[in-house]
This record gives C-alpha cells, structure tokens and sequence, in this order.
C-alpha cells in the first residue's frame, strides 16, 4: 500500500517537472537538499524562489533548503509550532521519510493536486532515545494522513456534482447559461467572459463582477488587477468571497485555492449561487 502511495506521490511531482526536464526517481535521496523542493514550489505557485547556487557541502545545502522550507512555511500559512513537529530542515535533510512525506502531503493539500490521497495512511516508526546512558527503542505508527477532510472540503453532494457524473450535455446548458448572466454586467465596463473554465481562476473577474451586481465601485488598491503569482490570485478570490458575504450570500463552498486550480465544478458552484440571487439584476 505504502509503495503505491509513494509512486502516486513521485508521479504527481514529475509532472509537475515534466516541463523542466526534471525526473525524480526516489522521495528521500532526491528531495533532501532542497533543489528539487525549490523547482515543485516554484511550479506550484508560480514564483521564483532566491536562493544560492547550487552546492554540495552540508552547510551549503542546509542553507538553500532553509530558504525554500520557510518559503514553503509562509505559503502553506501552517502554525510554527506544528510544522516544526511535522518536518524542519534537519529531518528532511537527514532524509526522513516521514517528515518529507507530511510536506508533500501538505503540499497536495494546499494545492488542490490532481491526486486522491488515501485515508488513514500511517508508517511504522522506529524510535530510538538515550536515557541514563543507555538506548531505548520503540514503535510507534506515525499518521501521515487523517480522514480526507481537506479542511471542510467535503460537503454533501450537490446538483454539480450530479450535472458532471451524469449528464454533461446539460452541464453545457448550464454554462452557456451562467456566461449569459455574467457578461450582462461585465458589459457594461467592456468586459467578455468567453472561457469560462479559465477566465475566473485569478479571481479579478468576480471582485469586478459582485461591484457590478451591488452597484459599487471597488477600489483597484483591494485587489490585484493583474495576478502573476499563486498568492495574489488567492488574495483577489478570497476578497471576492468576502464581497460575497458582505452581500449576504452564504460562505462559498469552495476554497479560494480550487477556484486558481481551475476546478471547474467550484467555479460553477460560485457564479451559480451568484445567478440565484441576481438574475433578474438589470
């Protein structure tokens, strides 16, 4: 079980590379001095990561993977003292499968990837401590992954859900129909929605949007109107749902993150509760 899940694991990561040239081959001898770690956060969330060149001594490599772990750290928004439990720079250093493996997972977490990551993954660990000059060992079974919660991500099924496992000529219906309602009000500034798979994954089109539908102006300094990085258009689609809120539509299901992912269904599912409400908005 556990080799399937690492290779689910290294698949995941050379394509993510693949653009790159870059092919790993195993999880600890590979991402231990934090080069290929550099390159994944950087496809991942679409930065360029500063660090030294490349090195082969110890304190050389602990420095660079120090740079990107607390890169990493800042991105994933993880509490200190519990990523410090977790993974540091010393244990992925050292090669821990363990702690490699929580990154990754909180890596595939955050970034929504295209991976089911099974329930209830643990690993047997071998601790060993020296107490009154003697070693002691025991085992232990480590929890790399609880039940697939994704922070409230699961929700009951809804009709989208029903729309893209049973009937996708009607899910066309359905978007033709939402591109209809959204253009009627981004016209008004010379907008086009024409791609709605890809035009709402930076999150400007819905901040304009709920100005739109709630009759305001929103300042251009509370948005990023042109995103380049993961980070601002996480900004831009959490601050639209904050609009969303303020207008009294319920908390969106989605998470900001599936929207820049470009997961059509949370999409659908955010400018569908926008049509309930404003459709007959002139």
């Amino acid at each position: 079980m556990i080799n399937v899940w690492l290779q689910m694991l290294l698949d995941w990561i050379n394509d993510e590379l693949a653009s790159q040239r870059i092919i790993v081959k195993d999880i600890e001898e590979d991402l231990f001095d934090g080069q290929i770690l550099q390159k994944l956060i950087e496809k991942l969330a679409n930065v360029r990561v500063e660090v030294p060149e490349v090195t082969q001594s110890e304190i050389g490599q602990k420095q660079k993977l120090r740079i990107v772990i607390e890169y990493m750290n800042r991105t994933l928004n993880v509490a200190m003292g519990w990523n410090q439990q977790k993974w540091t720079v010393d244990t992925i250093h050292s090669k821990n499968l363990v702690a490699i493996l929580h990154l990754l997972v909180a890596l595939v977490r955050h970034f929504r990837a295209p991976i089911r990551l099974p329930d209830n993954v643990t690993i047997p660990v071998l601790v060993v401590q020296k107490r009154d000059g003697l070693l002691q060992t025991k085992r232990i079974t480590e929890e790399i992954t609880t039940t697939n919660d994704d922070i409230g991500a699961r929700f009951e099924r809804d009709a989208f859900d029903t729309l893209f496992d049973h009937a996708p000529d009607k899910l066309n219906v359905v978007k033709k129909s939402l591109v209809t309602f959204v253009n009627k009000q981004l016209n008004k500034i010379n907008l086009e929605v024409t791609d709605l798979d890809n035009q709402f994954h930076d999150g400007v089109y819905l901040v304009l949007l709920m100005g739109l539908l709630e009759g305001y102006f929103v300042p251009l300094y509370s948005f990023h109107l042109t995103p380049t990085t993961f980070e601002q258009k996480v900004h831009n689609v959490s601050f639209a749902f904050e609009l969303m809120v303020d207008a009294g539509l319920p908390q969106p299901k989605a998470r900001p993150e599936d929207v820049v992912n470009l997961d059509l269904k949370s999409t659908l599912r955010v400018l569908y509760n926008l049509f309930t409400k404003y459709k007959s908005v002139t």
